[in-house]
């Protein structure tokens, strides 16, 4: 099967080219971008991608200097195209100002007079860019630009450029500001692009990458969320063997669909499915988890009520980081707690809903990925012991939410779980700013159930409901108070934020364009009902620079 190899420096965006790359249905794979070729597997490789990274050529990692031998094409993205022209006798040097979001990029097709070696395979790539030319077009053996001038609205975030080329590289497209934006090499299938194709923001990103998987790098469809699904069951089942596994499961999409696939997998008997009733959960949030297991065929179901551990633990802690840390140590307490009260074996293994995501934004991406937040999933210290020892077993860790709801899709997960919108591990507890307690939990649980409910019951401008036209939607308590009028007295009561995104992977994100009649609406009937908020916001922040989360 064909496949490109993904060198990783540590950007935040790193997996997300692979999961483009799958999603045109061909393998790929992410490796370290400092890897021996030697000790690679490149029989079935047919290129290999440079990764951006937070790093500056100067600090960040080197490669192996055989890629530039190694006769595969090259695509440099950002970093991976400082790191090629550094690498190959150009310069590198800090801008005055740093290029960063939306910024157009313009230029042209390369020609007949350029010199190219193999001028067809540069055309192909640069078919990528011309708007005339769809994406089955190049997906179908490539396509050769029509027009002779292209413009898109790139995503860039870099702090460096090009100040001289390298040999043999020529530059065929600039940003808005007059920097190097796209270069490719005259005499090696090599091409570089400053700004990030693989961002759900970036104009024409798909069929830039596709140029380059089918243009330049010729290779064919051959890989399925179907092909994963059967490589992830025999993973778990050679892994686990006749061993027990117990499921840390919250009821969300991904923890779902973990128990799915290790009950496809495995015996029932095998398979311990505890969850943690923390205190921390969305409302009626228990009896749904629990009807939903059962009807997946789940035997061994263990619900642990613990909302007063939880909430003990959290006492007086209000650094978002200390929370997650204390949420994810006490998780794994309990959970061994529990374990020896079940008298399962010393062999059993623990699995979790852990997603790409909660890696990368955790820094365990990679040799250089840089934390952003802790998840409970992969940030604590006694999860970390569990993975070094083996027993911990992570199927989803190399999918994104929407590649999460495929594989659901394909275990027969019922569509209203698949669908549910993502839920953070820690809970409320990361929707609560500052210190958390059980009053703070019933206000914020009650008005998240309203805005939920009316976003169910209102109609989008697709005739979808709102909730389904919505990535992930949520309130948020924050620690203020404010003044108001409640009848004719003066009401002091806390300020709630609402929270609307639309995203593809959870690595880039948009506000909800709300009509603004539905936000007044649903504002008014959360003030209404929850007596104790006295005022309604709306966060009209994207990712990046926010998460999506607020802590």
């Amino acid at each position: 099967m064909d496949k490109v190899i993904i060198l990783d420096f540590g950007s935040q965006t790193t997996q997300l080219i692979g999961r483009r790359i799958r999603d045109l249905g061909v393998y790929s794979a992410v490796i370290a971008g400092d890897s021996l070729l030697a000790n690679e597997d490149l029989s079935d490789v047919r290129g290999i991608i440079l990764s951006g990274s937070p790093d500056s050529v100067d600090s960040g990692a080197l490669v192996d200097p055989s890629i530039y031998t190694c006769g595969l094409p090259l695509l440099g993205i950002c970093y991976g195209l400082q790191r090629m022209t550094s690498d190959n006798g150009g310069l590198v040097e800090a801008l005055p100002k740093k290029e960063y979001g939306s910024v157009t990029v313009h230029g042209t097709f390369p020609e007949s007079s350029d010199g190219f070696t193999n001028l067809h395979s540069a055309r192909r790539f640069f078919a990528g860019f011309d708007p005339e030319v769809s994406l089955d077009a190049i997906k179908r053996s490539g396509a050769d630009p029509v027009g002779s001038r292209w413009e898109i609205t790139s995503w860039m975030s870099h702090g460096d450029t090009l100040t001289r080329l390298a040999k043999g590289f020529k530059q065929y497209g600039e940003s808005a500001t007059g920097f190097p934006a796209v270069l490719a090499h005259t005499m090696q299938p090599w091409f570089g692009l400053q700004f990030h194709p693989e961002v759900s923001h970036c104009q024409r990103g798909t069929e830039i990458l596709a140029a380059f998987v089918f243009g330049v790098c010729a290779c064919k469809s051959g890989w399925t969320m179907e092909q994963y699904a059967d490589q992830a069951a025999k993973a778990v089942s050679r892994q686990v063997g006749d061993n027990p596994v117990l499921l840390l499961i919250s009821g969300g999409v991904d923890s779902t669909v973990v128990g799915a696939l290790l009950l496809k997998t495995l015996s029932s008997r095998q398979v311990h499915l505890m969850y943690m009733d923390t205190g921390l959960m969305r409302k009626d949030e228990t009896r749904n988890v629990e009807a939903a297991l059962k009807r997946l065929g789940a035997c061994h179901l263990h619900i642990i009520h613990c909302e007063d551990e939880f909430l003990s633990a959290l006492k007086g802690l209000t650094d978002p980081e200390a929370k997650r840390k204390t949420i994810g140590d006490l998780f794994i307490t309990i959970q061994e707690r529990e374990v020896k009260r079940l008298n399962l074996p010393d062999t059993c293994f623990l699995a979790q809903g852990t997603i790409y995501p909660d890696v990368i934004e955790s820094g365990k991406a990679g040799k250089k990925g840089h934390v952003i937040k802790s998840h409970h999933n992969v940030g604590s210290p006694l999860v970390d012991a569990k993975r070094k020892s083996g027993r911990l077993i992570e199927p989803l860790d190399k999918l994104y939410k929407d590649e999460v709801r495929t594989l659901g899709r394909l275990l027969d997960v019922e569509e209203s779980v698949i669908s549910r919108h993502p839920f953070p591990g820690p809970g409320l507890a990361v929707r609560i700013l500052g210190e958390v307690t059980k009053e703070k939990c019933n206000i914020l649980r009650e008005a998240d159930a309203v805005f939920i409910d009316e976003l169910k019951k209102r109609k989008g401008q697709s005739g979808e409901s709102l909730y389904d036209e919505i990535w992930q939607a949520f309130a948020v308590l924050l620690p203020l108070r404010s003044v108001g009028v409640g009848g004719d007295e003066r009401k002091y009561g806390w300020v709630l934020a609402l929270r609307a995104i639309i995203s593809a992977d959870a690595m880039t994100a948009s506000v909800y364009p709300f009509p603004i009649q539905d936000l007044l609406e649903i504002s008014t009937l959360i003030t209404n009902t929850v007596k104790e908020i006295g005022r309604v916001t709306y966060d009209v922040s994207s990712k990046p620079p926010a998460t999506i989360e607020w802590e």
